[in-house]
């Protein structure tokens, strides 16, 4: 595998990595939301109704930080433009290199 082959390899696999990791963030907060709800209903007092903002306090708070996650994984590009973290990576390689023969 010569070296352009394996550097479209690890940013593959660096994408793979990002966007099972935003399942997995998904999938908990999932879960931990039901048992939420469970455990809300079970501790309503006669005829108080579910329907309260502290009842959704976690998963509204929660899911605004589960879509940032999603939009950084999904839309990266949106905020910074293709390519952002390559030229970056360039660009610091090039001022080490300037410094280094200075």
């Amino acid at each position: 595998m010569n070296t352009q082959d394996e550097i479209k390899y690890q940013e593959a696999l660096k994408r793979v990595k990002k966007i099972k990791g935003f399942y997995k963030h998904a999938i908990v907060y999932i879960f931990v939301n039901i048992m939420i709800v469970f455990l809300n209903l079970k501790n309503l007092a006669p005829g108080e109704t579910y329907f309260q903002f502290k009842n959704f306090m976690t998963a509204f708070f929660w899911g605004i930080g589960l879509a940032a996650h999603g939009l950084t994984v999904f839309v990266p590009n949106w905020i910074m433009g293709q390519n952002w973290e390559e030229r970056k990576i360039k660009e610091f390689m090039e001022k080490e290199k300037a410094n280094k023969w200075e």
